[in-house]
């Protein structure tokens, strides 16, 4: 896993992880506001408003990505 820097070309979305360098937290993005140059984020049930630099990007490469994914039962889908 590999973390970068968020570029003015970057979009974040909703729903996506983030670092919050701060505090070293995985966090999850409620809401990008690139004009306002801040990010909330929702972190340990809390949440959390700061600037832009304060977090990366995570990066995964196709095995993590491939490693990470859980893949649901087929029983429902023979029905």
């Amino acid at each position: 896993m590999k973390f970068r820097v968020i570029e003015e070309a970057d979009i974040v979305h909703p729903g996506e992880y983030l670092l919050h360098t701060p505090t070293q937290q995985i966090v999850m993005c409620g809401a990008f506001m690139r004009d306002l140059d801040k990010i909330k984020v929702l972190a340990n049930g809390k949440l959390l408003e700061d600037n832009i630099e304060s977090f990366q990007k995570i990066n995964l490469t196709n095995a993590e990505h491939k490693t990470k994914h859980i893949s649901r039962c087929k029983g429902c889908s023979q029905r």
